[in-house]
């Protein structure tokens, strides 16, 4: 049986999953190295948030994105404003050119093939996601984006499986006819299996 067959949707993970990780991040550390080394330590702080979050946020937020840069900001001694704005520098917007280098063009084309035959599609990200679907030339792959950061962002964060849930429900769907598609079993393949959706691990 296809996927196609099996499932109705597809819930598509954006970071390290849409484009691979290792060469973006080693990129990201030499223009660090070279122009941003006042960068370093909130950048540090605000990924230790992520994760330190990922394992002890249970209730939800208005905004986890907030929440993350509001602890930043309180260990870095900066305000918050700063600390955003230094995330949005470096971790959204900066990438955008090495992320559209090293996109999985194979996975893109999957991803416009299933909608051509009529599946829906939805874009979760921990982060938010306008800026590198743009990178990417992927925004018109997705009916719905559901992106921490941005309107209508997921309460928590996976493993939580808040932000496949408002994706399945947008755009209709019954979770067991979803497809998680995600590059962290821990994370994307936890929530998945959390509300009985199927799960295709991209490595």
């Amino acid at each position: 049986m296809t996927e196609q067959a099996q499932h109705d949707a597809w819930l598509v993970d954006l970071d390290g999953t849409l484009y691979s990780p290792r060469p973006v991040k080693l990129a990201m550390a030499a223009e660090l190295a070279l122009s941003g080394w006042g960068a370093v330590a909130v950048l540090r702080r605000f990924r230790h948030e992520h994760e330190v979050m990922r394992e002890t946020l249970r209730d939800p937020v208005e905004s986890p994105f907030a929440l993350q840069i509001e602890r930043a900001a309180k260990a870095t001694g900066r305000q918050s404003a700063q600390v955003e704005a230094i995330v949005r520098d470096w971790m959204i917007e900066r990438p955008g050119k090495w992320i559209r280098r090293f996109r999985r063009a194979g996975l893109l084309e999957e991803i416009a093939a299933f909608r051509a035959r009529g599946g829906k599609t939805a874009l979760v990200s921990d982060y938010p996601a306008q800026s590198k679907l743009r990178a990417l030339g992927a925004l018109d792959l997705f009916d719905e984006v559901v992106a921490n950061g941005e309107d209508g962002g997921p309460p928590r964060l996976k493993p939580y499986p808040d932000g496949y849930q408002i994706a399945a429900q947008r755009l209709g769907i019954e979770a067991a006819r979803c497809l998680v598609l995600g590059d962290r079993a821990d994370a994307d393949g936890e929530a998945a299996a959390k509300m009985g959706a199927g799960f295709r691990l991209i490595a």
